[in-house]
């Protein structure tokens, strides 16, 4: 639990320290029980809840009695006080949401991303995606501009957060050294912080967790590519460059397993074995995969999921994934045999990582988890619990994330959020030094 201070210098870090115990108490807290928790002083706490107040960002919502004593006024999160936009850059399809300041979703935008175009062409479709949303929501939810706090961008790494720059990720072709952060933000006009998708993905679990649930996991994300946010002690994990999670090229088969050969020269990567376009144009093709996933010449292709040049087009290949999933779950052989080696592939990894980080919870989300989740998360959980290699001291859960498809693009505006109220200790150095 984080404790604030009673010096003079560092009232905003003791504001967030006192906002972030009202927004993880769903029953509200009274300003004795701030003063408990926080380890302030009751002026403080009267203080700093007066500048809450003020903002409309808490709300006096009634009387609690304990005992004899005078009635305790309860204190909760206002959800309106404050708006943040996520923006998740996928190369299948560009993800927005509008979400109010607990973190919980009041609009909504998916786009396909723009293929084989320049970066300021994407950068153009983006800016008039929010202004649009922007003007939805002040139209039909009384969301003004002004209580719109910033927009939070979730990227494929790797990315230069210090300095808001997309570079070259693998699967966005020409995004070489794109200031995306500033260029939006001078477009917007507001705040725009940038965050790896692996890592938005992973706040977006974290900031709605009101209990220990929350201290310790993972999150598994299965898009266009494969990455791991992790969380440990309530806490995202950054690392030194703030692109953690790259685990496309963990070894989950090898050649005598099917394990097929990947781009850095070894066989059976995650990344590679999980590709949605590898599975899409195996099951189209109708051959045995690496995975044992049908019959050399045996069955018929799927007619949903093309092979070749078609598939270049990310967001041909978004619709050709669902038609997968749904031929899996239809019983067609080939379908089912790529879901099933799916799930395993993806079990070997997750058992790995359990083991690595000592969590007991692994969350799994993404654009293209949601497609398969019916399909695979009984049969990778049970896969889990019961492998040889798992060697924890505790049951891991894998579970689908309580976001659902958002979860990425809520994590983005998370981060605006969290950027404006969640308390940073490091803050009192920057302060102290000042």
């Amino acid at each position: 639990m984080r404790r604030g201070t009673n010096l003079l210098a560092v009232g905003g870090f003791n504001q967030a320290v006192v906002l972030d115990l009202i927004r993880r108490a769903p029953d509200g807290l009274s300003r004795v029980e701030l003063a408990r928790a926080s380890g302030l002083s009751p002026q403080t706490i009267g203080n700093v809840v007066r500048r809450l107040l003020d903002d409309e960002v808490v709300l006096e919502t009634g009387k609690q009695v304990n005992g004899r004593g005078k009635p305790r006024t309860i204190l909760r999160l206002d959800p309106r006080g404050g708006y943040a936009i996520g923006v998740h850059l996928d190369p299948a399809l560009i993800s927005f949401v509008l979400t109010d300041l607990d973190g919980a979703v009041v609009a909504r935008r998916i786009h396909r991303t723009p293929v084989a175009v320049s970066p300021t062409q994407v950068l153009d479709a983006i800016e008039q995606a929010i202004e649009s949303l922007l003007a939805e929501a002040s139209a039909t939810l009384e969301v003004p501009r002004e209580r719109v706090l910033g927009v939070g961008i979730a990227a494929p790494g790797p990315i230069d957060r210090e300095r808001g720059v997309v570079d070259d990720p693998p699967l966005l072709r020409g995004w070489s050294e794109v200031p995306l952060r500033d260029d939006l933000a001078r477009r917007l006009g507001m705040p725009v912080v940038l965050e790896k998708d692996v890592t938005a993905a992973a706040a977006a679990e974290l900031w709605g967790q009101t209990g220990h649930d929350g201290d310790d996991f993972a999150f598994f994300y299965y898009g266009s590519g494969v990455g791991l946010g992790i969380v440990l002690d309530h806490a995202v994990v950054r690392g030194a460059s703030a692109n953690p999670g790259d685990i496309g090229h963990t070894i989950v088969r090898d050649s005598s397993e099917g394990g097929v050969p990947c781009g850095c020269g070894r066989t059976g990567c995650l990344g590679e074995q999980t590709s949605p376009l590898r599975l899409v144009q195996r099951a189209a093709g109708g051959k045995r995969d690496s995975g044992g996933a049908a019959a050399a010449g045996g069955a018929e292709p799927l007619g949903a999921a093309p092979a070749g040049p078609a598939l270049d087009d990310p967001r041909e290949l978004f619709d050709s994934f669902g038609a997968l999933a749904d031929r899996a779950e239809a019983g067609e052989p080939v379908a089912v045999a790529l879901i099933e080696a799916l799930a395993d592939d993806v079990a070997t990894a997750l058992v790995r990582f359990a083991d690595l980080l000592d969590v007991d919870r692994i969350v799994c989300g993404g654009p293209f988890w949601q497609p398969v989740e019916r399909l695979l998360l009984e049969r990778v959980e049970r896969a889990v619990r019961t492998s040889p290699a798992l060697v924890t001291p505790h049951p891991v859960r894998i579970v689908s994330s309580a976001a659902g498809a958002d979860v990425t693009a809520v994590g983005a505006a998370c981060q605006v959020l969290d950027a404006l109220y969640s308390p940073r200790p490091a803050n009192l150095l920057l302060a102290a030094q000042a």
